[in-house]
């Protein structure tokens, strides 16, 4: 089968199984491979030593499929309905974390298309992949003519923005390629920047994790530096206040895929509930979601400093109940998050400020 053949009918299958942007590139050495390593040499990936312990996997995509030829990029779009605002008590939960797991939806289309392609090229060998192997996706992307990479480190796409989750398709076959797209369309906006609450786009395409919400709520297992924690305001899990203020991302389409719409209580989240889970019940709420992936002791630190920075006097018995959890980093977060519950709602009458106060754990993070 040629590679003109080849490509149209693997572009055809993929979306029939529901992506929605499909580009072929040559699997080369990827452009932005030396900015990986510089920004991995600042240190900007912070406790994400996963990706520094696998840095020299990234610099080409034999290192994911050995002989590998083509990367077919695929994109979909999860953008479905538009985020509630959090009341008091409520958490706002990034937008990809509203539904099924997309690791595994996405698994799912790419098996059945690495199938296909066996079925037109039995000799051929096929790896899907996304985001878990050591490839630079928005790079190849990019070459794959499915985007620009923004100023927000996104990759976006003139019809679906920064919404589309990205996957590949690797081949030992040869594909036609397609144009890659050279010259991005962020001209002097800096609207994604002057978004971000913690000053973690430290420049244009550059990100330093270490201050993203997205990584102090998700990635980072320990406590959450104390400077920025009133920054993070009402967010539970992840961020998509960059996103939000990107001017390419208020045109986008909705997507009816069923797997990407909010679950119940997830648009937003009530937060004091989620101090009644013990690890058995966290597993059976959050398994097969995103949220599975912050841990239960991540989420409840999580949850335990959004109350801190929009007291609610209802949610004071679970904030004073994770005092007493197993989880440290918990418990650090509950007594931070008392100390100005204290100190904010004792100033509008909302609870007797000695209640808190006299607890002994609240006492030693008042005295430190």
């Amino acid at each position: 089968m040629n590679p003109e053949s080849l490509t149209a009918a693997l572009k055809q299958e993929a979306f029939r199984l529901g992506f929605d942007l499909v580009g072929a590139t040559a699997a080369v050495c990827p452009s932005g491979n030396g900015h990986f390593r510089e920004w991995l040499e600042l240190g900007y990936a912070g406790e994400m030593r996963y990706l520094a312990d696998r840095a020299d996997a990234y610099a080409h995509p034999s290192h994911v499929l050995d002989g590998v030829q083509s990367i077919l990029m695929l994109a979909v779009n999860y953008r479905t309905v538009e985020p509630a605002q959090a009341a008091p008590g409520q958490g706002t939960v990034s937008r990809y974390g509203w539904g099924d797991d997309y690791h595994d939806v996405i698994r799912r289309q790419l098996h059945a298309l690495a199938d296909f392609h066996r079925e037109l090229v039995p000799k051929a060998q096929v790896r899907g992949v996304i985001d878990t192997a050591p490839l630079l996706e928005r790079e190849f992307a990019q070459q794959a003519g499915l985007g620009w990479i923004g100023k927000n480190t996104m990759l976006v796409n003139r019809r679906f923005g920064s919404w589309p989750f990205l996957a590949g398709l690797l081949t030992t076959e040869p594909l036609a390629y397609d144009e890659p797209i050279e010259k991005g369309h962020c001209g002097s906006c800096r609207m994604c920047l002057d978004a971000c609450p913690t000053g973690a786009l430290v420049e244009p395409y550059r990100l330093d994790a270490r201050k993203c919400i997205s990584y102090l709520t998700i990635e980072l297992r320990e406590s959450i530096p104390t400077d920025l924690r009133s920054p993070i305001g009402d967010q539970l899990f992840g961020c998509d206040l960059c996103q939000e203020a990107c001017p390419w991302n208020g045109r986008t389409p909705m997507t009816d895929a069923e797997s990407y719409r909010p679950k119940a209580d997830s648009n937003p989240m009530e937060l004091a509930q989620l101090f009644l889970l013990d690890e058995a019940a966290f597993r059976e709420r959050f398994r097969g979601t995103p949220l599975w992936r912050g841990k239960r002791a991540g989420l409840l630190r999580n949850a335990a400093i959004v109350l801190g920075n929009r007291p609610h006097p209802p949610a004071l018995p679970s904030l004073l109940r994770g005092l007493e959890d197993d989880e440290p980093i918990v418990r650090a977060a509950c007594a931070w998050a008392l100390k100005h519950y204290a100190d904010q709602t004792a100033q509008r009458g909302l609870c007797d400020r000695m209640a808190v106060e006299t607890n002994p754990t609240v006492r030693a993070e008042l005295e430190a």
